[in-house]
């Protein structure tokens, strides 16, 4: 390598990479070990899905060659060292608390059929947090996140745009995988809006118009499809995140006025099929069969509250004991609808403790780190941090409607708090190392 390409590749950080400039961050990824391209080959495989888009690429299982890959490259990655966080020591107790679940539980050969859906996630978080662990890194893996995301956004907005934005029973569909349905599809665009929203509002008048417009489209597209996408629980997700990210300035005259326009908005864009759903909700028998469910689910808790019925044994357990209560032509139980239900007779108050512990350090030290760094919202690793609080946040409210537990949106938003301030830890600690250093040296002078 030339002497003048390494001093170039040598001067790449991160702020050379806002927001867009994909040449520097291609020239910073090649310089990289192979654990953190893979990781990087995982998320967009997972998130993009080149394997559904063109069949002809769809001869093996990307997903998991990527991560077995990854996984073997933490062990010769020399920048990789072990993550210290609550957050960790919460996941192992909630892994175990899944294991033993499994292995008493009433229908054994389920929990076995089912386990990936949990493990695998456990694997991700780790390997993101430890490989993902310079500024760099973590600028490179969220834009990829965000991308892909935004790829899927901007399919479904324009779909239902192109249908003139009418209702449809089954809301939008996003690409095979774990968004689809649209519950899960929506919830994909509560975590891709806030991340892209503190990115704009960070660099807005520091960008070309293209990237501006690129981040634009990340804002306003998970919008659309959330409105497009006929979830109730996604749309009141929605409406409460706004309020949290807005709290503090909706008595401010310009944020009335955009208030006012947005309600406006959505008043004219929604469909009149999708207003009636909220108008009857709680009475129609998408909602009673819920609430039978919920109501059941806590007396599955009260009765195995150690470990519950067995993790994913909801279902079986329902269709034995409460068939009485599927409504109308069900003839099978479904899951139940709602995270901490879904939990609580997974894995009884063993599981259900860690995984709400999980979700408050999720919502609680974005806050607190935002508060300790970063004054007048001047670093975006801090507002990333943010971003993916309010993403959880926003997973939270729609979670009470939908069975997403084992979905990436905790586990993903997850590893990117805990990446984001390890990587904050470490510089901080640098920081003051070095002004120890410099004063003991004036000192001796």
């Amino acid at each position: 390598m030339q002497k003048d390409q390494i001093q170039n590749i040598q001067q790449l950080n991160a702020d050379s990479f806002f927001f867009l400039k994909v040449r520097n961050m291609f020239q910073y990824f090649k310089t990289q070990h192979f654990s953190f391209w893979l990781i990087c080959a995982y998320i967009f495989f997972e998130y993009s899905r080149p394997q559904s888009i063109f069949p002809v690429i769809d001869v093996l299982p990307w997903t998991q060659f990527f991560l077995i890959g990854a996984l073997i490259g933490t062990f010769l990655d020399s920048s990789v060292r072990w993550v210290s966080s609550r957050a960790n020591i919460l996941l192992i107790i909630f892994a175990i608390a899944i294991f033993l679940s499994s292995l008493f539980a009433f229908y054994p050969e389920i929990s076995r059929k089912n386990y990936i859906n949990f493990f695998n996630w456990f694997v991700i978080y780790f390997l993101i947090i430890t490989i993902v662990n310079t500024r760099e890194r973590f600028y490179i893996f969220q834009m990829i996140f965000i991308l892909s995301s935004l790829k899927i956004a901007m399919g479904t907005s324009i779909i239902w745009a192109k249908r003139g934005f009418t209702f449809t029973a089954w809301g939008l569909q996003g690409p095979p995988g774990f968004f689809c349905n649209s519950g899960e599809l929506t919830i994909l665009m509560l975590t891709l809006f806030p991340l892209a929203f503190f990115l704009l509002t960070y660099k807005k008048n520091h960008i070309n118009t293209f990237e501006k417009i690129i981040l634009i489209s990340c804002v306003c597209c998970p919008l659309l499809t959330i409105l497009g996408g006929s979830s109730r629980g996604s749309q009141v997700a929605m409406a409460a995140t706004l309020i949290f990210m807005f709290r503090k300035k909706v008595f401010k005259i310009k944020y009335i006025v955009l208030l006012v326009v947005i309600i406006l908005a959505v008043n004219k864009l929604l469909p009149e099929e999708q207003k009636n759903r909220f108008q009857n909700a709680g009475s129609d028998n998408t909602s009673i069969q819920r609430k039978l469910y919920w109501k059941h689910g806590r007396e599955m808790i009260a009765e195995h509250p150690v470990i519950g019925v067995g993790y994913f044994n909801f279902a079986p357990y329902y269709q034995k004991h409460y068939s009485y209560d599927l409504l109308g032509s069900r003839g099978t139980a479904q899951l139940p609808h709602n995270i901490f239900i879904q939990v609580g007779t997974d894995a009884g108050f063993m599981g259900l403790i860690p995984f709400s512990l999980l979700l408050l350090y999720a919502l609680i030290t974005p806050i607190v780190y935002n508060r300790r760094y970063s004054k007048n919202n001047d670093d975006w690793l801090v507002l990333s941090m943010v971003g993916a609080g309010y993403g959880i946040f926003g997973f939270i409210i729609a979670g009470q409607f939908v069975t997403v537990a084992y979905y990436p949106f905790l586990w993903i938003g997850l590893s990117f708090i805990v990446s984001a301030k390890n990587i904050l830890q470490k510089e901080y600690s640098f920081l003051q190392i070095h002004q120890n250093s410099m004063q003991s040296q004036n000192g001796n002078e």
